[in-house]
């Protein structure tokens, strides 16, 4: 959806737990598959987040993006805090690996998308 000059509202789906840590402020950066949907984001962009046991909508801002070839050199960059994970919690970017394959990573390379919720 295109909201004017440049800036498009872009759409994506989330568990709960995860929707949950964007409400709340404890996870700013999204983690996806750097694929052709997510090629069209661009920072200033809106993404609304649509909880999928729920269907409650949340509407975020793209304040950066960075693209590495796998989420294993994604997790080398980034605080485990602002990817939603616990002080006391293991952070392993093997957790995405349930979401995407090392295949997909490959193929397509991964994107950290910080947001901010509006």
């Amino acid at each position: 959806m295109i909201l004017g000059s440049d800036k498009m509202m872009h759409e994506m789906k989330l568990a709960n737990e995860s929707f949950m840590k964007i409400v709340n402020g404890t996870k700013k950066i999204e983690l996806r598959l750097f694929d052709e949907k997510r090629k069209k984001l661009k920072i200033g962009d809106f993404i609304t987040f649509m909880n999928v046991e729920t269907d409650e909508v949340i509407t975020t801002k793209i304040l950066d993006l960075k693209v590495y070839n796998n989420f294993k050199e994604l997790y080398k960059n980034y605080d485990k805090k602002d990817l939603g994970y616990k002080e006391d919690e293991e952070a392993s970017y093997q957790d995405m690996e349930n979401f995407y394959s090392i295949e997909e990573q490959n193929k397509y390379k991964v994107v950290a998308i910080e947001i901010e919720k509006i």
